[in-house]
């Protein structure tokens, strides 16, 4: 896997974390797309690309949404694999219309799915029989928790569903959060479950899991527990760049994470 050292910034400062570049497998940034303009899309494109590795059209916006097959050809052409919201997948599964949902995927040219069941009630071995039949022909990305608040998962569960999903076929699993921040891995005021996360990742390894992380305070919740390389998600599109400050040290949040011990005492 090739790294990013300080000498490939515009500038060379000491004390800077590696950091995986493209194409990784850890250190994954997901961004949502909610439905942005096709010049927008350009615009970020030219700028972060080389910083994202997914593109999600966020829950239904792609039934609606213009340009969406260009933005998608875009996206694929900057080395982004983009895929349609997990909601959208559920819509169609909740009407029995699995097999229009996989031809109309693949009418875009997409080579990565959602697989999720946080909008309905779902049997976890169909779930993952929608991932396994999905992952021949797909990078498949599978997501846990519920998207309502107050619904509490044993932390238990979360690991076996987790491991299961992994195991049909997920190149990835999402640990739920929406776009909101609110739910799933997080407390209703947006505060991290720890005890879940902890949980979670004495049995799953880390770099199979992407958290999603909307709340710039999540993305250095996690970026503090596991490093400049954890995978998140959910991240907005003008976030790019101040999430990769966090990451690697250049925000004051972060600031003293790779700088030497006694730093932070020092007067200058």
């Amino acid at each position: 896997m090739n790294l990013k050292t300080a000498s490939d910034y515009n500038v060379a400062l000491s004390h800077l974390p590696e950091r995986t570049m493209k194409p990784r497998e850890r250190g994954l940034t997901m961004v949502m797309d909610k439905g942005i303009s096709l010049r927008h899309a350009e615009d970020f494109v030219e700028s972060y690309a080389d910083y994202v590795d997914f593109v999600k059209l966020g829950f239904g916006t792609s039934v609606m949404s213009k340009n969406v097959k260009e933005k998608i050809k875009l996206y694929k052409q900057a080395g982004i694999k983009t895929y349609l919201g997990g909601t959208l997948f559920e819509a169609f599964v909740a009407r029995g219309k699995f097999d229009d949902y996989q031809k109309f995927i693949d009418s875009y040219g997409l080579d990565t799915a959602e697989v999720s069941d946080g909008s309905i009630n779902m049997d976890h071995d169909s779930k993952c029989k929608f991932i396994n039949t999905l992952s021949k022909n797909f990078t498949v990305l599978s997501e846990v928790g519920s998207k309502e608040e107050g619904i509490i998962i044993h932390p238990a569960k979360w690991t076996s569903m987790m491991k299961a999903e992994l195991e049909a076929g997920s190149f990835k699993v999402i640990a739920e959060a929406r776009e909101s921040g609110t739910v799933g891995i997080f407390h209703k005021n947006g505060s991290a479950h720890s005890m879940l996360i902890t949980r979670i990742t004495s049995k799953i390894k880390v770099e199979d899991i992407i958290w999603e992380t909307p709340q710039k305070s999540q993305q250095v919740y996690f970026i503090n527990l596991f490093g400049a390389n954890v995978n998140v998600g959910n991240i907005s599109v003008d976030d790019v760049i101040p999430l990769e400050t966090l990451r690697i040290g250049l925000r004051g949040d972060t600031f003293f994470n790779y700088l030497p011990e006694g730093t932070k005492d020092k007067t200058f």
